[in-house]
């Protein structure tokens, strides 16, 4: 089995996100020990933004580490993604990751019926860090956002750890640590 941890806080040690998901990816290590990690630091190697140049193939270099990713993302059996809330929605560097991800005939494609993901099969925890509190309510753009673009390439085993109101002061910091350290999924599948 293989696990793809993304990490994509600028905050370094500071991260409620980057503490989480390496918690996540400890917790699966323990229970499968066989289990592969691969890792990528969105913030530390960060993926160019598409540009017209990136869309036409111009750059043989970009074009291949485009390839890697989306291969990278096809052999993953789970996805952990640490995501902190940027201004209501997620980092720029993830969105690239997503835009190399999300590619036309390799975890997408049209049918007559409409768009199909070629993705499935895959589990994704999104590990979700919100200085405020914005679950449920009009200002999470985050989460409907992951939530519907993993669904289009056809991840639909989603779930959410979530850290919200970590800026309010350091006992909510603490409570929400403490909470979604509590609240990470392991590798059994949740009874239906």
């Amino acid at each position: 089995m293989k696990l793809l941890h993304i990490d994509s806080s600028a905050l370094g040690a500071n991260s409620v996100t980057r503490e989480l998901s390496a918690a996540v990816a400890t917790r699966w290590l323990d229970a499968l020990p066989g289990l592969s990690i691969d890792y990528r630091d969105l913030d530390a190697d960060p993926i160019p933004h598409l540009t017209g140049r990136s869309l036409a193939g111009a750059d043989p270099a970009e074009t291949e580490a485009s390839e890697r990713i989306v291969q990278q993302f096809l052999d993953a059996d789970v996805i952990v993604l640490g995501v902190p809330m940027y201004n209501f929605g997620i980092p720029s560097t993830l969105k690239a990751w997503i835009d190399r991800v999300a590619v036309a005939g390799k975890t997408f494609r049209y049918t007559a019926d409409g768009p199909e993901g070629l993705a499935k099969g895959k589990r994704a925890i999104i590990v979700s860090g919100r200085g405020g509190l914005h679950s449920g309510q009009p200002s999470d753009f985050q989460e409907t956002y992951l939530r519907h673009v993993l669904g289009f390439i056809g991840v639909t085993d989603v779930e959410f750890v979530r850290a919200e109101g970590v800026a309010y002061s350091p006992q909510h910091r603490a409570d929400a640590l403490a909470a979604a350290h509590a609240s990470i999924p392991l590798p059994q599948r949740r009874a239906a």
